[in-house]
């Protein structure tokens, strides 16, 4: 074990230089950061909400406004589908959480029924042949469409977790570092953004649905009579935001929708140099577009926002190339706001603020300083503990490879750009600690030998091939306790667990490892008649 092997000497020096490498920018000023060149590494430890402060919020998504939709979109399926096959209906609409039509003829409402239950709903997972809605007859020539509730539950569950990724993508436009987005329980998404200054524009980003439709505005609807609740039937009233009037009436059914977009930019009208948002559909979003507007020339048709009109321009010719823009009371923030909310996607349910906090840039430092102060306390009784049980020398070498090892941590956390949480600075220390037991099992196998008889070479060989097993079977077991942790834990868990697993990697290589280099080197260059630790 005590072989001056090259490639120990080589992999000791190569870890060194890289550990140095990589943590260097931790201590260096920002500006000079920035003027490194680019081959050099810039990443600094990336700190965590309880650090540098930030925001917090606990989300829930509206599975009960999902539901509501579906019901109404089911409702339009009913409606089309009846009306292409000549099927008359009356009283078409939703009751008790089902969607009720009632059939004109008798003679045609097994033809009904049969037409509903191919046309409607979607395959059912697990389930041949399935669908996840059931169509029922019932008394007085009515057929009942309800969902079954296992597709209620797995719809509930693809909500959130798209609502999860679409938040992430919303948050990485606004440029906030490594923000954290877990789900907590069924239905609720946990959101920590460290460093972001501005929890309202956070919230309002992140809650929007931005939803975007482009819906033809029904012409022959009399406001009035919509306003007062008589809308027609396959249309809606919504209202407006273009200041020409308070409401507009629109067709239920989307021209095209905001997932066809490829990006959407701010910019500015090129005559008024109001802000604007510029947008680009795919190739069936401009197919449908440009098919809408060749037939609707000199019609209106609407720009639609989570049910609000932007806007309701005039289609004056075809446009057929696949891009547009929306205009509207803007700023440049709400314009680039809108922007970053329609490349990231829509969301498919409304997000309720449940819980909101702020942690303060002060509180951030005051944790900081705590950890500073707690790590050098740990390290110092450490320190004190290696050099009155070992001596100088050894307990010297073992406080030079714990001084590696911390190098060595803050490296690949940068690197890595793992976040540094409180609790992560708690796991930190417990490194620290553990690391000098795998040096207390050799420098204590040593001692043994020595008493035993044996000569110093051996002792020391001994030391380490002797206590290996145990320091490898004590770390095994405590990495894979990290690993468990990391993988069902969340939030601070998590950081006390990454953090841990990092320090029993670089541990072992340290304590082990460089201790074993530079003892060898001391025997090398002084060849000792006895050890200082026996």
């Amino acid at each position: 074990m005590l072989n001056l092997s090259r490639w120990k000497v080589l992999l000791v020096v190569l870890s060194v230089a890289l550990g140095v490498l990589f943590a260097l920018p931790n201590v260096l000023p920002p500006e000079t950061r920035a003027n490194l060149p680019g081959f050099l590494p810039k990443k600094t430890l990336n700190l965590g909400l309880d650090l540098q402060g930030g925001s917090y919020l606990l989300l829930e998504v509206d599975t009960a406004a999902l539901r509501a939709e579906r019901l109404t979109n089911t409702v339009e399926d009913v409606r089309t589908q009846l009306r292409e096959e000549q099927i008359a209906f009356t009283d078409l609409g939703v009751v008790n959480g089902a969607v009720s039509v009632r059939i004109t003829d008798p003679a045609q409402i097994q033809a009904a029924q049969k037409l509903l239950r191919n046309t409607l709903g979607a395959p059912l997972a697990g389930v041949a042949g399935g669908r996840d809605v059931t169509v029922s007859t019932e008394a007085d020539q009515r057929i009942r469409i309800a969902f079954v509730p296992e597709a209620l539950q797995s719809e509930a569950a693809r909500a959130v977790e798209q609502s999860i990724e679409i938040i992430r993508r919303r948050i990485d436009e606004l440029g906030t570092r490594e923000p954290t987005i877990i789900r907590q329980g069924a239905d609720r998404i946990v959101v920590q953004a460290p460093g972001e200054s501005d929890p309202e524009r956070l919230k309002n980003v992140i809650g929007q649905t931005a939803k975007l439709t482009f819906q033809m505005v029904d012409e022959t609807a009399d406001l009035n009579e919509a306003a007062a609740g008589r809308v027609p039937p396959g249309s809606e009233l919504l209202p407006s935001e273009d200041g020409v009037t308070p409401f507009v009436v629109v067709k239920r059914r989307a021209v095209v929708t905001g997932e066809m977009l490829t990006t959407a930019n701010q910019a500015f009208h090129p005559q008024t140099g109001q802000p604007i948002v510029e947008f680009r559909f795919n190739g069936q979003g401009a197919r449908r577009f440009g098919d809408a507007t060749t037939q609707n020339i000199g019609k209106r048709f609407a720009i639609v926002l989570d049910k609000k009109v932007i806007s309701a321009p005039v289609i004056n010719s075809a446009i057929t190339g696949g891009s547009g823009y929306i205009e509207g009371n803007f700023t440049p923030q709400s314009a680039n706001d809108l922007a970053v909310l329609l490349r990231a996607g829509a969301l498919p349910a409304p997000l309720n603020v449940e819980e909101q906090r702020t942690v303060g840039a002060e509180l951030g430092a005051d944790a900081i300083k705590a950890g500073q102060i707690s790590t050098a306390v740990g390290f110092a009784a450490i320190v004190v503990f290696m050099l009155l049980a070992y001596g100088f020398l050894f307990g010297g070498i073992s406080i030079v490879a714990l001084l590696v090892n911390g190098l060595l941590i803050i490296a690949v956390m940068s690197l890595t750009q793992a976040t540094l949480t409180l609790p992560g600075i708690a796991g930190l220390i417990l490194t620290l600690a553990v690391a000098v037991d795998a040096n207390v099992l050799i420098y204590e196998r040593m001692r043994d030998e020595i008493r035993a008889g044996r000569s110093v070479i051996a002792s020391m060989d001994a030391g380490f091939s002797r206590a290996m097993s145990t320091i490898v079977d004590a770390n095994v077991t405590t990495i894979l306790a990290a690993l468990i942790m990391f993988q069902f834990g969340a939030g601070p868990v998590k950081g006390f667990a990454w953090t841990l697993s990092i320090g029993v990697v670089t541990s072992v290589f340290s304590a082990v490892l460089i201790t074993q280099v530079l003892l060898a080197w001391w025997f090398r260059a002084t060849r000792p008649k006895s050890l200082p630790i026996a």
